[in-house]
């Protein structure tokens, strides 16, 4: 079978991987379904190309909405690792504090505009979406994904392993792609009144009082995720001061062992001397009653 048009297939792809994640699957098959008859194989391409992860679908609605903030991500981690391979420890240390503050707040960031488009983000998948843009500062190929905004899954790097991105993004060729930027999650629409629509001001409120009670639902899952980080914080820090303890506890008495080792080094080594001179008594003590025997003997035969 003949190969798709490959850039044909990343617009669509780019056209698909930025609808709201509940259009994917309709889009996607209308699309096939158009492309059936004048292009096969193009259709066969845009049939397989697979719904994304809630995490991932986050991250590219915010590498279209927000491509300024993750410009910013992107620029830290080039730094972050130009840092890394130079041992520029004092830089390296302020852009790893800066790489901390700035995916926690882009990611506070992605979960409202998720909220936004009608996604609700919970815990689990915020935390998802700040691996994925962590992936992206330590791993210049995962910061290529994240780019691309086609993403089908999360991404996860320490930064030291290669990343195997290939079921990662929607089309190999993603990874030499960037996202076209959209001021909004939604497709443009025809003027269907052209005089003022007199339930205006109603719906203008009732739309401001949705995006506060949005807002709100945001700040509130942003307070969870930090009262969960600062919580978590605590624990870590009172469990490394009580392995601390531990340490310090066996270097003690690794050290009273060390000593007793010692001690015993050398009470062996007088135990052994003490040993090898009764040995030598022993010797002689038998070599004076076998003679002491022998001349007894030699008296007995003369007397007889």
């Amino acid at each position: 079978m003949a190969e798709p048009d490959r850039a044909a297939l990343l617009e669509v792809a780019d056209e698909l991987y930025g609808l709201a994640l509940p259009e994917f699957t309709p889009a996607r098959d209308a699309r096939a379904r158009e492309l059936k008859k004048p292009d096969p194989e193009l259709s066969a391409a845009v049939k397989a190309l697979r719904k994304p992860s809630v995490a991932a679908w986050v991250v590219n609605l915010l590498v279209r909405r927000e491509a300024e903030q993750v410009g910013q991500v992107l620029d830290v981690g080039a730094a972050l690792r130009e840092a890394q391979a130079n041992l520029a420890g004092d830089e390296l240390r302020a852009l790893t504090r800066q790489r901390r503050q700035l995916t926690a707040a882009v990611t506070a960031r992605a979960r409202a505009v998720a909220a936004e488009n009608g996604q609700k983000v919970t815990p689990a998948v915020a935390d998802q979406v700040e691996a994925t843009l962590t992936a992206a500062i330590l791993d210049a190929e995962c910061a290529r994904a994240v780019r691309s905004g086609l993403l089908v899954t999360s991404l996860a790097s320490t930064g030291v392993d290669a990343v195997d991105l290939g079921s990662a993004v929607a089309v190999p060729e993603a990874l030499g792609f960037a996202a076209t930027p959209r001021e909004d999650g939604s497709a443009p629409r025809p003027e269907l009144h052209v005089v003022p629509d007199p339930e205006a001001d109603r719906k203008a409120r009732e739309a401001a009082r949705r995006r506060v009670e949005q807002a709100e639902a945001a700040l509130e899952s942003a307070r969870e995720a930090l009262t969960a980080a600062a919580a978590r914080v605590e624990e870590l820090e009172a469990r490394g001061l009580q392995v601390q303890g531990e340490l310090d506890e066996l270097r003690r008495r690794l050290a009273e062992l060390e000593e007793e080792a010692d001690e015993v080094d050398e009470e062996l080594e007088e135990a052994e001397d003490a040993r090898t001179e009764a040995e030598t008594a022993v010797t002689e003590a038998t070599r004076e009653r076998d003679a002491a025997a022998a001349a007894e003997a030699r008296a007995a035969e003369k007397e007889g």
